[in-house]
Protein backbone atom coordinates (compact mmCIF):
# COMPACT_ATOMS: atom_id res chain seq x y z
CA UNK A 1 0.00 0.00 0.00
CA UNK A 2 2.58 2.94 0.70
CA UNK A 3 4.69 1.71 -2.15
CA UNK A 4 1.24 2.42 -4.49
CA UNK A 5 1.06 5.86 -2.91
CA UNK A 6 4.74 6.92 -3.09
CA UNK A 7 4.23 5.90 -6.69
CA UNK A 8 1.76 8.43 -6.65
CA UNK A 9 2.90 11.10 -4.45
CA UNK A 10 6.33 10.59 -6.29
CA UNK A 11 4.38 11.38 -9.79
CA UNK A 12 2.39 14.39 -8.89
CA UNK A 13 5.61 15.72 -6.63
CA UNK A 14 7.63 15.41 -10.40
CA UNK A 15 4.10 17.36 -12.04
CA UNK A 16 4.02 20.11 -9.58
CA UNK A 17 7.81 20.69 -9.54
CA UNK A 18 8.01 21.15 -13.08
CA UNK A 19 5.21 23.31 -13.38
CA UNK A 20 6.91 25.35 -10.64
CA UNK A 21 9.86 26.29 -12.83
CA UNK A 22 12.36 23.47 -11.03
CA UNK A 23 14.83 21.82 -13.38
CA UNK A 24 13.40 18.75 -14.19
CA UNK A 25 16.26 16.77 -14.06
CA UNK A 26 16.82 18.19 -10.32
CA UNK A 27 13.04 17.66 -9.67
CA UNK A 28 13.45 14.11 -11.36
CA UNK A 29 16.50 12.86 -8.89
CA UNK A 30 14.38 13.87 -6.08
CA UNK A 31 11.39 12.24 -6.97
CA UNK A 32 13.91 9.00 -7.33
CA UNK A 33 14.70 8.91 -4.17
CA UNK A 34 11.09 9.66 -2.90
CA UNK A 35 9.92 6.59 -4.79
CA UNK A 36 12.51 4.41 -4.06
CA UNK A 37 12.09 5.03 -0.12
CA UNK A 38 8.20 4.40 0.13
CA UNK A 39 8.82 1.67 -2.33
CA UNK A 40 11.21 -0.20 -0.12
CA UNK A 41 13.87 -0.10 -2.84
CA UNK A 42 17.64 -0.10 -1.36
CA UNK A 43 18.14 4.12 -1.81
CA UNK A 44 22.10 3.33 -3.03
CA UNK A 45 21.15 0.43 -5.87
CA UNK A 46 17.98 2.33 -7.03
CA UNK A 47 19.90 5.78 -7.70
CA UNK A 48 23.32 4.46 -8.63
CA UNK A 49 22.76 1.58 -10.45
CA UNK A 50 18.84 1.73 -11.55
CA UNK A 51 18.74 5.78 -12.35
CA UNK A 52 22.00 6.17 -13.68
CA UNK A 53 21.26 2.58 -15.90
CA UNK A 54 18.08 4.33 -17.57
CA UNK A 55 19.79 7.68 -17.57
CA UNK A 56 23.15 6.25 -19.50
CA UNK A 57 20.93 3.36 -21.21
CA UNK A 58 18.63 6.29 -23.11
CA UNK A 59 21.37 8.47 -23.49
CA UNK A 60 23.67 5.91 -25.53
CA UNK A 61 20.50 4.85 -27.58
CA UNK A 62 19.13 8.57 -29.22
CA UNK A 63 22.17 11.22 -28.34
CA UNK A 64 23.11 11.43 -31.92
CA UNK A 65 19.33 11.63 -33.37
CA UNK A 66 18.78 14.20 -30.81
CA UNK A 67 22.21 15.80 -32.00
CA UNK A 68 21.61 15.62 -35.50
CA UNK A 69 18.29 16.57 -34.86
CA UNK A 70 19.22 19.65 -33.09
CA UNK A 71 21.84 20.77 -35.49
CA UNK A 72 19.33 20.29 -38.43
CA UNK A 73 16.92 22.57 -36.68
CA UNK A 74 19.94 25.61 -36.45
CA UNK A 75 20.83 25.04 -39.59
CA UNK A 76 17.42 25.53 -41.22
CA UNK A 77 17.29 28.75 -38.73
CA UNK A 78 20.66 30.10 -39.40
CA UNK A 79 20.31 29.68 -43.12
CA UNK A 80 16.76 31.60 -43.07
CA UNK A 81 15.24 28.38 -44.66
CA UNK A 82 13.07 27.94 -41.09
CA UNK A 83 12.02 31.92 -41.57
CA UNK A 84 11.20 31.23 -45.64
CA UNK A 85 9.28 28.77 -44.70
CA UNK A 86 7.37 30.50 -42.33
CA UNK A 87 6.65 33.32 -44.71
CA UNK A 88 5.81 31.04 -47.95
CA UNK A 89 2.78 29.83 -45.54
CA UNK A 90 2.01 33.63 -44.39
CA UNK A 91 1.49 34.35 -48.68
CA UNK A 92 -0.20 31.45 -48.99
CA UNK A 93 -3.16 31.39 -46.48
CA UNK A 94 -3.08 35.37 -45.66
CA UNK A 95 -4.39 37.00 -42.76
CA UNK A 96 -7.75 35.65 -43.10
CA UNK A 97 -6.99 32.44 -42.41
CA UNK A 98 -4.42 32.87 -39.71
CA UNK A 99 -4.66 30.20 -37.56
CA UNK A 100 -4.15 27.39 -40.36
CA UNK A 101 -1.20 29.26 -41.60
CA UNK A 102 0.76 28.86 -38.11
CA UNK A 103 -0.98 25.51 -38.02
CA UNK A 104 0.40 24.74 -41.24
CA UNK A 105 3.79 26.18 -41.20
CA UNK A 106 4.73 24.58 -37.50
CA UNK A 107 3.58 21.21 -39.46
CA UNK A 108 5.32 21.52 -42.60
CA UNK A 109 8.63 22.12 -40.73
CA UNK A 110 8.14 19.21 -37.76
CA UNK A 111 7.18 17.03 -40.16
CA UNK A 112 10.71 17.48 -41.57
CA UNK A 113 12.32 17.26 -39.32
CA UNK A 114 12.82 20.35 -37.52
CA UNK A 115 13.52 20.70 -33.86
CA UNK A 116 9.89 21.50 -31.83
CA UNK A 117 12.01 24.45 -30.30
CA UNK A 118 13.09 26.25 -33.66
CA UNK A 119 10.02 26.24 -35.41
CA UNK A 120 8.13 27.81 -32.19
CA UNK A 121 10.96 30.52 -32.19
CA UNK A 122 11.22 30.52 -36.07
CA UNK A 123 6.91 31.01 -36.31
CA UNK A 124 5.93 33.16 -33.82
CA UNK A 125 6.70 36.35 -35.29
CA UNK A 126 4.76 35.67 -38.07
CA UNK A 127 1.77 34.25 -36.10
CA UNK A 128 1.90 37.53 -34.52
CA UNK A 129 1.63 39.39 -37.09
CA UNK A 130 -0.93 37.15 -38.88
CA UNK A 131 -3.32 37.35 -35.76
CA UNK A 132 -2.66 41.24 -35.07
CA UNK A 133 -3.69 41.96 -38.95
CA UNK A 134 -7.04 39.36 -38.46
CA UNK A 135 -7.41 40.63 -35.14
CA UNK A 136 -7.29 37.31 -33.49
CA UNK A 137 -6.56 37.08 -30.17
CA UNK A 138 -3.16 36.36 -29.12
CA UNK A 139 -4.22 33.61 -26.35
CA UNK A 140 -4.87 30.77 -29.20
CA UNK A 141 -0.75 31.37 -30.64
CA UNK A 142 0.13 28.79 -28.31
CA UNK A 143 -2.37 26.19 -29.40
CA UNK A 144 -2.06 26.87 -33.29
CA UNK A 145 1.44 25.80 -32.74
CA UNK A 146 1.36 22.78 -30.15
CA UNK A 147 -1.40 21.29 -33.08
CA UNK A 148 1.11 21.77 -35.72
CA UNK A 149 4.04 20.92 -34.06
CA UNK A 150 3.04 17.65 -31.47
CA UNK A 151 -0.44 15.91 -32.78
CA UNK A 152 -0.69 14.62 -36.39
CA UNK A 153 3.07 15.26 -37.78
CA UNK A 154 4.91 13.16 -34.56
CA UNK A 155 2.46 10.32 -34.33
CA UNK A 156 2.20 9.71 -38.35
CA UNK A 157 3.72 7.59 -40.52
CA UNK A 158 7.29 8.40 -42.05
CA UNK A 159 7.52 10.81 -39.57
CA UNK A 160 11.35 11.57 -39.15
CA UNK A 161 10.29 12.56 -35.23
CA UNK A 162 12.13 10.34 -32.58
CA UNK A 163 8.55 9.33 -31.49
CA UNK A 164 7.97 8.05 -34.35
CA UNK A 165 11.44 6.35 -34.54
CA UNK A 166 11.67 4.94 -30.64
CA UNK A 167 8.92 1.77 -31.42
CA UNK A 168 10.60 0.47 -34.31
CA UNK A 169 13.51 -0.57 -31.99
CA UNK A 170 11.34 -2.56 -30.16
CA UNK A 171 8.58 -4.08 -32.49
CA UNK A 172 11.25 -4.19 -35.56
CA UNK A 173 9.47 -1.77 -37.75
CA UNK A 174 10.30 0.74 -39.99
CA UNK A 175 9.05 4.37 -39.57
CA UNK A 176 6.03 4.15 -42.11
CA UNK A 177 4.56 0.67 -39.76
CA UNK A 178 0.68 1.28 -39.62
CA UNK A 179 -0.45 1.25 -43.18
CA UNK A 180 -3.20 3.07 -44.09
CA UNK A 181 -4.87 2.90 -40.85
CA UNK A 182 -2.01 5.14 -39.52
CA UNK A 183 -2.22 7.86 -42.15
CA UNK A 184 -5.88 8.05 -41.95
CA UNK A 185 -5.43 8.81 -37.96
CA UNK A 186 -3.37 11.45 -38.65
CA UNK A 187 -5.60 12.79 -41.39
CA UNK A 188 -8.67 12.25 -38.76
CA UNK A 189 -6.45 14.56 -35.47
CA UNK A 190 -5.44 17.13 -38.52
CA UNK A 191 -8.99 17.57 -39.59
CA UNK A 192 -10.92 17.33 -36.34
CA UNK A 193 -7.97 19.91 -34.51
CA UNK A 194 -8.33 22.32 -37.27
CA UNK A 195 -12.25 22.43 -36.99
CA UNK A 196 -12.10 22.66 -33.39
CA UNK A 197 -9.73 25.47 -33.14
CA UNK A 198 -11.18 27.67 -36.10
CA UNK A 199 -14.41 27.39 -34.32
CA UNK A 200 -13.11 27.93 -31.05
CA UNK A 201 -11.21 31.16 -32.34
CA UNK A 202 -14.84 32.18 -34.17
CA UNK A 203 -16.72 31.98 -30.41
CA UNK A 204 -13.90 34.14 -28.73
CA UNK A 205 -14.19 37.06 -31.54
CA UNK A 206 -17.98 36.73 -30.98
CA UNK A 207 -17.73 36.98 -27.53
CA UNK A 208 -15.62 40.49 -28.43
CA UNK A 209 -12.07 39.31 -27.56
CA UNK A 210 -9.53 40.85 -29.76
CA UNK A 211 -5.60 41.19 -30.63
CA UNK A 212 -3.84 42.10 -27.73
CA UNK A 213 -0.15 41.39 -26.05
CA UNK A 214 -1.03 39.30 -23.07
CA UNK A 215 1.18 41.34 -20.31
CA UNK A 216 -0.38 43.38 -17.28
CA UNK A 217 2.14 45.98 -16.69
CA UNK A 218 2.21 48.43 -19.85
CA UNK A 219 5.84 49.06 -19.83
CA UNK A 220 6.49 45.08 -20.42
CA UNK A 221 4.05 45.11 -23.00
CA UNK A 222 5.98 48.29 -24.93
CA UNK A 223 9.46 46.01 -24.63
CA UNK A 224 8.14 42.67 -25.39
CA UNK A 225 6.21 44.66 -28.81
CA UNK A 226 9.41 45.94 -29.71
CA UNK A 227 11.37 42.84 -29.38
CA UNK A 228 8.41 40.90 -31.64
CA UNK A 229 8.81 44.16 -33.67
CA UNK A 230 12.12 43.51 -34.04
CA UNK A 231 12.41 40.20 -34.89
CA UNK A 232 9.61 40.72 -37.96
CA UNK A 233 11.87 43.44 -39.38
CA UNK A 234 14.49 41.45 -39.55
CA UNK A 235 12.64 38.82 -40.81
CA UNK A 236 11.33 41.03 -43.67
CA UNK A 237 14.48 42.69 -44.42
CA UNK A 238 16.90 40.01 -44.62
CA UNK A 239 17.45 38.16 -47.90
CA UNK A 240 15.68 35.17 -47.66
CA UNK A 241 16.38 31.31 -49.48
CA UNK A 242 14.05 30.34 -52.64
CA UNK A 243 11.03 28.56 -50.95
CA UNK A 244 12.47 25.49 -52.92
CA UNK A 245 15.70 25.39 -51.54
CA UNK A 246 13.86 26.21 -48.12
CA UNK A 247 11.68 22.99 -48.45
CA UNK A 248 14.27 20.20 -50.45
CA UNK A 249 16.25 19.61 -47.45
CA UNK A 250 12.71 18.28 -45.53
CA UNK A 251 11.51 16.47 -48.29
CA UNK A 252 14.99 14.86 -48.50
CA UNK A 253 14.79 14.06 -44.39
CA UNK A 254 11.31 12.31 -44.76
CA UNK A 255 12.61 10.45 -48.61
CA UNK A 256 16.11 9.28 -47.08
CA UNK A 257 14.51 8.08 -44.07
CA UNK A 258 11.85 5.82 -44.90
CA UNK A 259 14.29 4.35 -48.34
CA UNK A 260 17.35 3.83 -45.58
CA UNK A 261 14.84 2.50 -43.06
CA UNK A 262 14.19 -0.70 -45.25
CA UNK A 263 18.37 -1.27 -45.23
CA UNK A 264 19.56 -0.52 -41.93
CA UNK A 265 18.46 0.14 -38.60
CA UNK A 266 15.62 2.85 -38.05
CA UNK A 267 18.11 4.97 -35.94
CA UNK A 268 20.89 4.94 -38.35
CA UNK A 269 18.20 6.09 -41.08
CA UNK A 270 17.72 8.99 -38.76
CA UNK A 271 20.93 10.01 -38.11
CA UNK A 272 21.94 9.70 -41.72
CA UNK A 273 18.98 10.91 -43.21
CA UNK A 274 19.25 14.39 -41.04
CA UNK A 275 22.91 14.89 -41.62
CA UNK A 276 22.04 14.68 -45.55
CA UNK A 277 19.18 17.72 -44.90
CA UNK A 278 22.10 19.05 -43.15
CA UNK A 279 24.49 19.16 -46.07
CA UNK A 280 21.90 20.15 -48.69
CA UNK A 281 20.36 22.97 -47.22
CA UNK A 282 23.82 24.44 -46.55
CA UNK A 283 24.51 23.46 -50.21
CA UNK A 284 21.85 25.24 -51.41
CA UNK A 285 21.37 28.23 -49.46
CA UNK A 286 25.16 28.66 -49.08
CA UNK A 287 25.00 32.39 -49.40
CA UNK A 288 22.67 32.72 -46.82
CA UNK A 289 24.96 31.14 -44.29
CA UNK A 290 25.38 33.61 -41.26
CA UNK A 291 26.76 31.46 -38.41
CA UNK A 292 28.20 28.44 -39.98
CA UNK A 293 30.12 26.62 -36.64
CA UNK A 294 28.38 28.42 -34.12
CA UNK A 295 25.13 27.09 -35.41
CA UNK A 296 26.52 23.70 -35.03
CA UNK A 297 27.51 24.31 -31.28
CA UNK A 298 24.07 26.03 -30.47
CA UNK A 299 22.18 22.51 -31.70
CA UNK A 300 24.98 20.40 -30.16
CA UNK A 301 24.31 22.21 -26.91
CA UNK A 302 20.20 21.99 -27.73
CA UNK A 303 21.02 18.36 -28.09
CA UNK A 304 22.45 17.83 -24.72
CA UNK A 305 19.81 19.86 -22.73
CA UNK A 306 17.12 17.95 -24.38
CA UNK A 307 18.47 14.32 -23.94
CA UNK A 308 19.92 15.05 -20.22
CA UNK A 309 16.03 16.29 -19.48
CA UNK A 310 14.98 12.94 -21.35
CA UNK A 311 17.38 10.84 -19.88
CA UNK A 312 16.19 12.36 -16.29
CA UNK A 313 12.80 11.30 -17.22
CA UNK A 314 13.83 7.90 -18.10
CA UNK A 315 15.85 7.39 -14.77
CA UNK A 316 13.11 7.97 -12.87
CA UNK A 317 11.09 5.77 -14.63
CA UNK A 318 13.37 2.96 -14.62
CA UNK A 319 13.31 3.42 -10.84
CA UNK A 320 9.60 3.69 -10.62
CA UNK A 321 9.37 0.09 -12.59
CA UNK A 322 11.35 -1.81 -9.98
CA UNK A 323 8.64 -0.76 -7.20
CA UNK A 324 6.08 -4.02 -6.53
CA UNK A 325 3.70 -1.38 -6.92
CA UNK A 326 4.57 -0.27 -10.75
CA UNK A 327 4.59 -4.05 -11.62
CA UNK A 328 1.07 -4.11 -10.15
CA UNK A 329 -0.29 -1.48 -12.20
CA UNK A 330 1.12 -3.20 -15.35
CA UNK A 331 -0.35 -6.45 -15.04
CA UNK A 332 -3.69 -4.81 -14.54
CA UNK A 333 -3.41 -2.57 -17.94
CA UNK A 334 -2.02 -6.00 -19.52
CA UNK A 335 -5.41 -8.10 -17.89
CA UNK A 336 -7.76 -5.04 -19.14
CA UNK A 337 -11.17 -6.33 -20.84
CA UNK A 338 -10.94 -6.01 -24.47
CA UNK A 339 -8.94 -5.63 -27.23
CA UNK A 340 -5.58 -6.76 -26.52
CA UNK A 341 -3.90 -3.06 -27.89
CA UNK A 342 -5.81 -1.47 -25.24
CA UNK A 343 -3.69 -2.54 -22.48
CA UNK A 344 -0.54 -0.99 -24.53
CA UNK A 345 -2.36 1.73 -25.59
CA UNK A 346 -3.22 3.00 -21.90
CA UNK A 347 -0.09 2.23 -20.67
CA UNK A 348 1.85 4.09 -22.77
CA UNK A 349 0.04 7.30 -22.18
CA UNK A 350 -0.20 6.48 -18.91
CA UNK A 351 3.63 6.56 -18.35
CA UNK A 352 3.83 9.43 -21.28
CA UNK A 353 1.47 11.05 -18.56
CA UNK A 354 3.24 10.38 -15.88
CA UNK A 355 6.43 11.95 -17.05
CA UNK A 356 5.23 14.66 -19.62
CA UNK A 357 7.31 13.31 -22.31
CA UNK A 358 6.43 11.23 -25.34
CA UNK A 359 10.02 10.21 -25.65
CA UNK A 360 10.84 9.61 -21.92
CA UNK A 361 7.65 7.64 -21.41
CA UNK A 362 8.05 5.16 -24.71
CA UNK A 363 11.37 4.96 -23.43
CA UNK A 364 10.36 3.71 -20.11
CA UNK A 365 6.94 1.98 -21.27
CA UNK A 366 8.31 -0.32 -24.43
CA UNK A 367 10.67 -1.73 -22.57
CA UNK A 368 8.35 -3.19 -20.21
CA UNK A 369 5.40 -3.89 -22.15
CA UNK A 370 6.43 -4.53 -26.16
CA UNK A 371 8.07 -8.04 -25.04
CA UNK A 372 4.68 -8.45 -23.42
CA UNK A 373 2.49 -7.73 -26.35
CA UNK A 374 4.83 -9.10 -28.88
CA UNK A 375 4.49 -12.56 -27.20
CA UNK A 376 0.93 -12.33 -28.17
CA UNK A 377 1.47 -12.41 -31.18
CA UNK A 378 0.10 -8.86 -32.16
CA UNK A 379 1.11 -7.01 -35.66
CA UNK A 380 4.01 -5.01 -35.24
CA UNK A 381 2.70 -2.64 -37.39
CA UNK A 382 -0.49 -1.89 -35.15
CA UNK A 383 1.49 -1.86 -32.33
CA UNK A 384 4.23 0.42 -33.43
CA UNK A 385 1.47 2.62 -34.79
CA UNK A 386 -0.91 2.50 -31.39
CA UNK A 387 2.05 3.25 -28.93
CA UNK A 388 3.56 6.32 -31.28
CA UNK A 389 0.07 7.74 -30.87
CA UNK A 390 -0.47 7.07 -27.47
CA UNK A 391 3.17 8.97 -26.46
CA UNK A 392 1.23 11.91 -28.21
CA UNK A 393 -2.02 11.37 -25.65
CA UNK A 394 -1.51 12.57 -22.02
CA UNK A 395 2.11 13.46 -22.41
CA UNK A 396 1.05 17.31 -23.46
CA UNK A 397 -0.84 17.84 -19.71
CA UNK A 398 0.47 21.24 -18.04
CA UNK A 399 3.93 20.20 -17.12
CA UNK A 400 5.25 19.00 -20.33
CA UNK A 401 8.67 20.70 -21.40
CA UNK A 402 7.50 22.06 -24.56
CA UNK A 403 3.73 22.89 -23.80
CA UNK A 404 5.39 25.21 -20.78
CA UNK A 405 8.18 26.54 -23.08
CA UNK A 406 5.61 27.38 -25.72
CA UNK A 407 3.30 29.14 -23.44
CA UNK A 408 6.01 30.84 -21.12
CA UNK A 409 9.55 31.32 -23.26
CA UNK A 410 7.79 31.52 -26.89
CA UNK A 411 4.74 33.37 -26.58
CA UNK A 412 4.75 34.68 -22.96
CA UNK A 413 1.37 33.64 -22.04
CA UNK A 414 -0.04 32.08 -18.88
CA UNK A 415 -1.32 28.59 -18.92
CA UNK A 416 -4.29 30.22 -17.46
CA UNK A 417 -4.97 31.88 -20.28
CA UNK A 418 -3.80 29.65 -23.02
CA UNK A 419 -3.96 26.14 -21.87
CA UNK A 420 -7.45 25.01 -22.61
CA UNK A 421 -7.44 24.71 -26.14
CA UNK A 422 -3.94 23.28 -26.15
CA UNK A 423 -5.39 20.24 -23.97
CA UNK A 424 -8.36 19.75 -26.40
CA UNK A 425 -6.18 20.18 -29.56
CA UNK A 426 -3.02 17.79 -28.12
CA UNK A 427 -5.15 15.55 -25.25
CA UNK A 428 -8.44 14.71 -25.84
CA UNK A 429 -8.20 14.58 -29.68
CA UNK A 430 -4.80 12.69 -29.95
CA UNK A 431 -6.81 10.15 -27.48
CA UNK A 432 -9.59 9.66 -29.63
CA UNK A 433 -7.47 9.09 -32.40
CA UNK A 434 -5.44 6.54 -30.23
CA UNK A 435 -8.97 4.77 -29.22
CA UNK A 436 -10.19 4.68 -32.90
CA UNK A 437 -6.70 3.21 -33.94
CA UNK A 438 -7.07 0.29 -31.30
CA UNK A 439 -10.98 -0.27 -33.13
CA UNK A 440 -9.17 0.04 -36.35
CA UNK A 441 -6.40 -2.65 -36.17
CA UNK A 442 -8.62 -4.78 -33.71
CA UNK A 443 -11.07 -5.40 -36.56
CA UNK A 444 -9.03 -5.27 -39.72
Amino acid sequence: MLGMVGLFVSLGLLIFLTMRGINIIIAAIICSVLIALTGGLNLEKAMMESYMTGFTGYFASWFLIFLAGAIFGKVMEDTGAADSIANWVKTKFGAKHAVLAVVAACAIMTYGGVSLFVVGFSVYPIAVSLFRQSNTPHRFIPAAMVFGSVSFTMTSPYSPEIQNIIPTQFFHTTPGAGGWIGILIGIVIAVLGSVYLTRAVQKAKENGETFSLPYRHEAIANEAANEIASTLEETESRPLPHIVCALLPLITVIISLNILAKFISSTSAGVVSLVLGIVLCWVLNAKFIRKFWESMAVGAQDALVAAANTCAVVGFGTVAKNVPAFQTAVNALVHLPGPDLLGLALGVTIICGMTGSASGGLGIALPILAPIYMAKGLDPGAMHRVSALASGGLDSLPHNGYIVTTIRAVCHETHERTYKPIFVLSVVIPLIGMFLAVILYSIF
